[in-house]
């Protein structure tokens, strides 16, 4: 896993600036953490978080807006941003309630 994002012309996709809200959901007791999406694309999104916010390699990411639960991993971290890959999807999780 690479600690800084790759440059924009290393990218095989050209990610589409997006402004979502997400929850981060760990397998830990199903905790959540809120985010929001800056930019995705079909295989993978960057992520904001608190620059002091603990996120597994592996995780769900709920999109509301989308209805869909993204199950991620993460490929790179630099403070508060986070650069993930969908692994696959979920229905929304039982869980949430957003």
């Amino acid at each position: 896993m690479s600690p800084n994002p790759p440059a924009d012309e290393n990218r095989r996709q050209h990610r589409q600036r997006v402004l979502k809200g997400a929850a981060i959901i760990t397998g830990i007791q199903n905790s959540e953490v809120s985010c929001s999406i800056k930019n995705q694309h079909d295989a993978g999104a960057e992520l904001r978080v608190a620059a002091d916010t603990s996120v597994p390699e592996h995780f769900l990411l709920y999109v509301p807006t989308d209805g869909i639960a993204y199950r991620c991993e993460v490929r790179w971290r630099r403070n508060d941003r986070i650069g993930v890959k969908f692994t696959g999807t979920e229905p929304k999780p039982k869980l949430h309630y957003g």
